[in-house]
């Protein structure tokens, strides 16, 4: 499958690895400093194999949005390279559906978009809403749907996009608990059916350590790996599984390391 790589002009062919980043820096202009520059990232090298759900974590500020941003291709990096197997879709914590549509609509809109013929458009809709459990939800529109439920519309149509790489910041952090722990339920089941890869961010521990096969923690300010688990614990878990306890401890322990280390500088 062709890998397009960003900061690089060269292109690679590789089917093993879902999105790769290699030694990936970000900086901005720094503010109230004409001229200098603003270091987010700091040689970032992660890769995501196909089927893997990742989540990213650390510290408000740390580069996670901007490191997605970057895999997404909404933004560029100032050193190294991002490769992804096709183009991604990508969900925001912000439903960011078309409030004058439909919730059948939103979904068709990303079809038609991609090319799809009206009548295998409607039917793919039908299968895409549910899949995420929204069937009888076709003519509401966005209003008339709960937090919960938005998210939903929003996941089929990143769905819609017919990627293999989902990439989500956040999605579910403006939610109330019960309703995303629903979610968390939803989006492991339907990841276990598409296969799909996902990049996922978070800075709420707990949710990082209940979704993913792996959690890769990000330093503060800036931004580099500053550790890796990998999470061999069966789904479907809870939050309040102890063995989703334990390990969140652990990891939240390291982040208030690294925050305090931040602090010191």
């Amino acid at each position: 499958m062709a890998t397009t790589m960003a900061g690089t002009a060269e292109d690679t062919t590789t089917a093993e690895y879902a999105a790769r980043v290699e030694h990936v820096s970000k900086s901005f202009p720094a503010p109230g400093a004409p001229g200098g520059r603003q270091l987010v990232l700091d040689d970032i090298t992660l890769d995501v194999a196909p089927g893997e759900f990742v989540t990213l974590l650390g510290a408000s500020g740390c580069g996670k949005s901007t490191l997605l941003n970057l895999v997404a291709g909404l933004d560029r990096p100032s050193a190294g390279a991002i490769g992804t197997d096709g183009r991604p879709a990508l969900m925001f914590q912000e439903h960011a559906l078309f409030p004058w549509l439909t919730a059948d609509k939103n979904v068709e809109l990303a079809l038609k978009l991609r090319g799809v013929d009206k009548p295998e458009r409607r039917q793919e809709t039908e299968r895409l809403l549910e899949l995420v459990r929204l069937k009888d939800a076709h003519g509401k529109r966005v209003h008339e749907l709960s937090g919960g439920m938005r998210q939903r519309v929003a996941l089929a149509r990143a769905l819609a996009q017919d990627s293999r790489l989902l990439l989500m910041d956040e999605p579910f952090a403006a939610l109330d608990a019960i309703t995303r722990d629903v979610l968390h339920d939803e989006l492991t089941r339907i990841w276990r059916e598409t296969g799909l890869s996902v990049l996922f961010v978070t800075h709420n521990v707990r949710e990082a350590v209940r979704l993913a096969q792996r959690v890769v923690l990000l330093s503060s300010r800036p931004g580099r790996i500053a550790r890796q688990w990998t999470v061999g614990l069966p789904q479907p878990r809870r939050l309040e599984d102890s063995t989703v306890a334990e390990l969140s401890a652990e990891i939240t322990e390291e982040l208030r390391g690294e925050i305090r280390r931040h602090g010191r500088h």
